[in-house]
């Protein structure tokens, strides 16, 4: 039986040990505040920032999906369709005496 069952290697999880993550981050909120007020130059783009969302304008279907953001979800759909089956289903029920 251990043939057939593969075993899943452990993830790698490491954790600094001296950081501060408080005053990392009230630095970046400091450096930010002094970009805002022109003390320091403005920050350059990483190359991550560069090129995310430089492949949407290229293809049609990413680009399809990005301008249809006010599309309902399909779970929002199939609960709204089973909440005005289950209204309608009390109506017949109450008012008509029908099922």
């Amino acid at each position: 039986m251990a043939r057939f069952k593969m075993r899943e290697p452990r993830k790698f999880n490491h954790k600094y040990i001296y950081v501060d993550e408080r005053k990392e981050k009230l630095d970046k909120i400091v450096e930010n505040a002094k970009r805002d007020l022109g003390m320091l130059p403005p920050k350059e783009p990483t190359y991550e920032e560069r090129i995310r969302g430089a492949f949407v304008g290229d293809n049609s279907h990413l680009q399809r999906k990005k301008n249809n953001g006010s599309r309902i979800s399909s779970r929002f759909a199939v609960a709204a369709l089973f909440v005005c089956i289950a209204i309608a289903y009390y109506i017949m029920k109450t008012v008509y005496g029908l099922v």
